[in-house]
């Protein structure tokens, strides 16, 4: 590398999208004597796969103000309204406070580590799967895609599921089935329709959520001091009775043992896919490399606003051991939030907000099949999936992808012929396992895209970085091992062969992916060779989609609320 680009790169001093350019040429993927190294055959996949002319592509139709949007609420749903009920009825509030903070901790690394990985190179088809394929090994990307086309798949009848337990909250004589469908037909079309529409209805979407999650709060601190209808002074009064903590399976240091396990393990299924849908916008967002970096940032208030202030105020409003939580004739659909608005003899409101859990629930069964059919997308663009799911319409939808991914919404009928706290509970398990194996390989990927890219000296200029790593993702790591292992471990108190499948399938599935596709790949190298990784191919194509930022100094308020919305 010559003296004058060295010190170019390392002054960080780039002003246009061409000398961009010209660095990353600079110090990727070339070896000592200049010749392009070619060592990987990823990088032919790359070149030929990923920017196939003969295939339309998505298009960056998400604004700044859908990703922002999108990151802050676009999978705050039923896990966080509804399934937290079953979480403070297992654990008490203290043992949920606890869980939700140490797991907001380590959703923020996962997050710091992955808008690093997002955020320097968002090609089409931005996804994790792609990032694990480009850094880490052909298996990697493999195995991973189709972990997020069948878990994120799966995420859609949950949430149609959990909607369905919602609208039994109104002992609605219509028959579950209807609404099941009306619900698929909605989130089915608004996926089918050009990106830019769903960015705006998620935005719509998601600003409803933090509304309502915000006069949530507001209630629920009213309440803390006695400003209900009764004039009854709540304080925390349920951390005295019934108690700060509760017991599971056993009595005692045990139990208290036992159901703080329980309360870790379910307190991570509200976060679940949130951080990766971060990354999956990012190829088609507007300007990612500077907006991703910007949600990335703003996320850590996400995380204490909406998690940690909405447990808080559960273990304010509800006490632990009200039978509405669990089994009260409602089964998982009841909220506590809703519980703890009725409980309170607040008229309306638990109607109310059980109307904003419905469209939550949309939301996030919105933002699932979007993932979903956006996994198959990239593994068809990473030469791992049918070419056919490169497909996309003239506007930038992979309408294959889309139409496949949508077959999942069909398993929301168990509802008509299942109890709905049992079909609530299958897809709580099965999703957790996924979750965490997602998040130990989203770890396993940052490593090594950090360790390449200091290989090859790019060590400056990067759209992201934070301090917590590289250190957050090694912690991150091996929380999440333990977490899988023992995700179903109270199926072992009275084994239940139902349960355990259900609590551990998800690892066997991962092992036959990854280890059947390294059989098929068997000369592949288990990873990279960290100057074999490909830095270079498409960085042309981002630089020049970026914009340039706008003008941040004095504006009229008038000319405010345009840049805002733009």
């Amino acid at each position: 590398m010559a003296a004058a680009d060295k010190s170019e790169i390392d002054a960080g001093s780039s002003t246009t999208p061409e000398k961009d350019v010209e660095k990353v040429q600079s110090h990727s993927n070339v070896s000592n004597n200049g010749v392009p190294r070619r060592g990987s055959v990823t990088v032919d996949i790359i070149q030929h796969q990923m920017f196939d002319g003969q295939y339309e592509t998505t298009q960056r139709g998400l604004k700044s103000r859908h990703a922002q949007m999108i990151a802050l609420g676009g999978t705050i749903g039923t896990g966080l309204f509804v399934g937290t009920g079953q979480t403070l009825a297992a654990g008490g509030p203290a043992f949920l406070l606890g869980c939700f903070i140490f797991m907001s901790f380590l959703v923020f690394c996962i997050v710091s580590a992955i808008a690093e990985v997002a955020a320097y190179l968002p090609t089409p088809g931005s996804s994790m799967n792609m990032f694990g394929f480009r850094y880490v090994s052909r298996t990697m990307g493999f195995s991973m895609g189709y972990l997020y086309f069948y878990s994120l798949g799966v995420l859609v009848p949950y949430e149609i599921t959990a909607a369905g337990l919602v609208i039994e909250y109104w002992n609605s004589p219509v028959n579950i089935g209807v609404w099941i469908t009306i619900m698929i037909v909605v989130i089915v079309g608004l996926n089918a329709l050009p990106v830019k529409f769903y960015g705006e209805t998620e935005f719509w979407f998601a600003a409803t959520k933090v509304i309502m999650m915000i006069g949530l709060l507001m209630v629920s601190f009213i309440l803390f001091w006695g400003g209900g209808p009764s004039r009854d002074r709540l304080g925390f009064r349920y951390w005295q009775h019934p108690g700060a903590v509760n017991e599971y399976l056993a009595s005692g240091d045990r139990g208290r043992f036992l159901a703080l396990l329980r309360t870790f393990v379910l307190s991570a299924f509200p976060f679940a896919f949130a951080p990766e849908l971060l990354v999956a916008t990012g190829g088609e967002m507007r300007s990612p490399r500077r907006n991703i970096p910007i949600a990335a940032r703003r996320y850590i208030y996400r995380l204490i606003i909406f998690y940690i202030g909405s447990v808080l105020a559960i273990g304010v409003i509800v006490p632990s051991n009200d039978q509405q939580l669990t089994n009260g004739g409602q089964g998982a659909g009841s909220s506590p939030f809703v519980i703890g608005m009725k409980n309170a003899g607040i008229p309306v409101l638990d109607s109310i907000v059980n109307a904003g859990i419905l469209i939550s629930a949309w939301s996030s069964g919105n933002s699932f099949l979007y993932l979903s059919s956006r996994s198959l997308y990239s593994l068809a663009l990473s030469g791992n999936a049918p070419k056919i799911f490169k497909t996309c319409t003239k506007a930038g939808v992979p309408y294959y992808a889309v139409g496949v991914s949508a077959l999942f919404c069909a398993l929301a009928y168990l509802n008509v012929a299942s109890s709905s706290s049992v079909v609530f509970n299958w897809f709580v398990n099965l999703t957790n396992t996924s979750g965490f194996i997602s998040w130990i390989c989203c770890c396993v990927v940052y490593l090594r895209f950090r360790k390449a890219r200091i290989a090859q000296g790019i060590v400056t200029d990067l759209p992201y970085s934070s301090w917590i790593q590289p250190w957050g993702s090694w912690f991150a790591m091996v929380v999440f091992s333990f977490l899988l292992l023992i995700n179903g471990f109270d199926v072992f108190w009275d084994f239940d062969i139902a349960g355990f499948f259900t609590a551990y399938v998800g690892i066997p599935l991962f092992l036959a992916f990854f280890i059947g596709h390294k059989i098929y790949a068997w000369h592949d190298p288990w990873a990279h060779d960290p100057m074999d990784v490909d830095f270079q191919t498409g960085m042309d194509l981002v630089l020049a989609e970026e914009t340039p930022p706008k003008r941040t100094g004095p504006l009229p308020w008038y000319l405010w609320i345009k840049y805002i919305w733009e």
